[in-house]
């Protein structure tokens, strides 16, 4: 801990289940929502059933963790920690209480008693109270419903995971102690009996809520253990005035609702904002937390948490808009949605976009340019993920220099332009060798999709910029046939298969133009190639006369052939003419020098 708490504030008692439950506790509106799921549930049922004796065998007490308080409001205990475990006893007495009338038994009033308690207000008005009192919004009342036996159809509960949560962990109890103890209600009383007598916690008390959440830090929860995002949040509290405990709730729940709706994971974004921040290349997950206590003075949380947060939201903001294809500041940026239509899970370049998220959107765009060349090129030759990962970090704390598109040539020329060199080789042996089987389908859409998007760029200038709309009613079309029908011709036919997976023999056609050659042969394709809109795929059969400049520039610059028969050698030839068209697309410069 940061700071240590002094020893005469706290108290720490061993109670039972039943001493816990005399006294009333609220939970927080800061602290993280009910998360059990039925497998923790079922695990803490497990564990006391394990240590639930036979009749006539003496009871052992048996600890089940820790919980963390402090004084509250109206004599209630604020609960700091523990409030899974707390919930979960509580939930276990209602589904006693309800598995018993059930039954045919009346509860006896020890068991209602933990449930709520009813006490008469100074105007004389009976006012019920339950033991545990959630109050963050996203429990929509579930548990009050449960305590006062309603019944909850599961249908009419709002979306939220807590309320879900909640109802599920108090269903799968009911389902427990029906399958445990059958029709048997004084067995049912027994098993609670033992909960309430003979399962215990330790109960830490302080005198504030600022030492509270300082004891908190070493506290873990059962199943759901406390993750590095729990902690920071508890040690942003720590450093925080009370007066802020609502703005940093707020602006917390905010980042995490941010993550949530993107699908992104918050240990990951974490882990990737430290890497692109705090020049740091190798850090795992676990070590997320240690690695800000350790560095709190260079971060800068304990002098302003409000200020930390606020920096962490906007890279939250940001991660979220990388997701779908956009800056930072939301608009959209063809490179990312590029890279996503490359690598669906592809996040590592994250690293270097929080890095660069501050530069103005000339020099980020430039910037994503670049990334997709580099990404393309280590996915297309195998690179190992953790490695481009690790390189990714240690090349972040330069980025964050970076103040314009010339700062950012700099930085290309200092860090992408060698590592695309050392890949140069390996790049050309993995594009001579592309076939079907060797990567997704998706990822030979990009390809074949950039090397046309190209060459109808440098012809016609900017055409759909996003190449997921580029290739919208586009298909991958066979040259050679998918099918060998008694029309085609092909001069190796012991390996007419591994031909015609080959990249040389794929393009990109119109749907409408793929759907009418079909499985025909190359003299009937060829009449229809011509027809196409685009470039790659209309001068397989026509030679271009157009006679504008900028065309036939475009089409000697990509070295694009027109073939009048299609055998193994032209397949051979245009995956070689591809190839090299793929080093211009991807600006990947030749194993000797620059492209």
């Amino acid at each position: 801990m940061s700071q240590n708490v002094p020893l005469q504030s706290i108290e720490s008692h061993d109670l039972s289940v039943d001493k816990i439950m005399q006294d009333f506790y609220a939970v927080p509106t800061y602290q993280r929502e009910y998360v059990w799921t039925e497998r923790e549930v079922e695990q803490l049922l497990q564990d006391i059933l394990a240590e639930y004796p036979d009749l006539k065998a003496p009871a052992a007490e048996y600890f089940v963790g820790s919980i963390v308080v402090c004084p509250g409001i109206d004599g209630m205990l604020n609960l700091i920690d523990g409030q899974q475990r707390m919930t979960t006893f509580f939930l276990i007495t209602c589904a006693v209480r309800d598995r018993l009338m059930e039954l045919g038994v009346m509860p006896p009033q020890i068991i209602t008693s933990r449930i709520s308690f009813e006490s008469m207000d100074d105007l004389g008005h009976a006012v019920r109270r339950y033991r545990i009192k959630l109050q963050y919004s996203d429990s929509a009342d579930v548990l009050d419903r449960i305590g006062a036996g309603e019944a909850i159809d599961p249908e009419s509960l709002p979306n939220t995971r807590s309320a879900q949560r909640l109802l599920n962990a108090y269903t799968n109890i009911r389902q427990f102690l029906a399958q445990e103890f059958k029709e048997e209600p004084s067995e049912v009383q027994r098993f609670f009996a033992y909960i309430i007598n003979h399962v215990k916690l330790v109960r830490i008390q302080t005198q504030s809520e600022a030492h509270a959440l300082k004891v908190f830090e070493t506290v873990n929860d059962r199943g759901v253990g406390l993750s590095p995002m729990d902690l920071l949040k508890n040690l942003m509290f720590i450093h925080a005035s009370q007066a802020d405990y609502d703005k940093l709730k707020d602006k917390w729940k905010s980042m995490v609702d941010t993550l949530h709706r993107a699908q992104e994971k918050p240990l990951r974004f974490l882990r990737y904002f430290i890497f692109a921040k705090y020049d740091v290349d190798r850090l795992r997950e676990e070590g997320i937390y240690r690695w800000f206590t350790d560095h709190e003075k260079a971060v800068g949380f304990s002098a302003d948490p409000l200020k930390f947060v606020d920096q962490l939201c906007d890279a939250a903001t940001a991660y979220a808009n990388f997701a779908v294809g956009k800056n930072p500041d939301g608009s959209p940026n063809r490179y990312l949605s590029n890279i996503t239509a490359l690598s669906y899970a592809a996040r590592q370049h994250y690293i270097l976009l929080l890095s660069a998220m501050h530069l103005p959107t000339g020099a980020f765009t430039k910037l994503c340019c670049e990334i997709e060349n580099l990404f393309f090129a280590y996915i297309i030759t195998r690179e190992p993920t953790k490695e481009f990962e690790r390189k990714f970090a240690a090349w972040a704390s330069d980025l964050t220099q970076c103040r314009n598109e010339p700062d950012v040539d700099q930085y290309v020329q200092r860090y992408f332009d060698p590592a695309k060199q050392q890949l140069s080789d390996r790049f050309d042996l993995a594009l001579h060798s592309l076939t079907e089987a060797s990567v997704p389908r998706y990822r030979m859409r990009y390809i074949l999709g950039k090397l046309a998007q190209y060459v109808e760029e440098r012809a016609y200038g900017e055409s759909e910029a996003n190449l997921s709309l580029f290739l919208n009613e586009r298909d991958l079309e066979h040259i050679l046939p998918q099918t060998d029908g008694p029309d085609i011709l092909f001069d190796k036919p012991e390996e007419y298969s591994t031909y015609v997976g080959r990249l040389g023999n794929l393009t990109i056609l119109e749907e409408s133009l793929n759907r009418s050659v079909s499985n025909k042969p190359f003299s009937d394709k060829f009449l229809v190639y011509s027809k196409s809109k685009f470039l790659l795929s209309k001068t397989i059969g026509a030679i271009m006369t157009i006679g504008d400049t900028k065309i036939d520039k475009a089409i000697k610059s990509a070295g694009l052939i027109t073939f009048d028969r299609w055998d193994s050698a032209a397949i051979e030839r245009r995956q070689s003419m591809l190839a090299s068209l793929a080093r211009q697309v991807w600006d990947i410069p030749s194993p000797n020098g620059p492209a």
